[in-house]
């Protein structure tokens, strides 16, 4: 008889396992009530990894942005001190104030240096 006793009640156990399953009762109840703060955690813990994601892709798009702008401002440096070469040649110095007018002139002999002594 006691062996009877136990298998009813592995049977019954059993088969309100099997009714609590399919009427839900079980996932509202046992699984959501005993585990409802890990639930909460992983909730959180989740929108913490969505939010940090969007944060990265972020920073990424940002630093493929400036690193365009930086390969820009390269190129407009590199030309601009290409054109302040040309421009800063002698030649062209004093063409540029002939064409103005200002009125000055190119040496024709070399400088000499005053030297004083005491």
């Amino acid at each position: 008889m006691p062996e009877q006793n136990g298998e009813n009640k592995k049977k019954s156990k059993h088969g309100s396992l099997v009714k609590e399953l399919l009427s839900g009762i079980i996932f509202s109840d046992v699984i959501i009530l005993k585990n409802l703060w890990y639930i909460i955690f992983l909730t959180i813990l989740g929108a913490f990894y969505i939010g940090n994601r969007f944060h990265a892709e972020r920073i990424t798009r940002e630093s493929s942005r400036l690193s365009r702008e930086v390969k820009d401002l390269k190129a407009e440096a590199l030309s601009t001190s290409a054109h302040l070469m040309s421009v800063s040649r002698q030649s062209e110095v004093s063409r540029m104030v002939f064409e103005r007018g200002l009125g000055l002139e190119e040496l024709r002999t070399p400088p000499y240096k005053i030297v004083i002594e005491k």
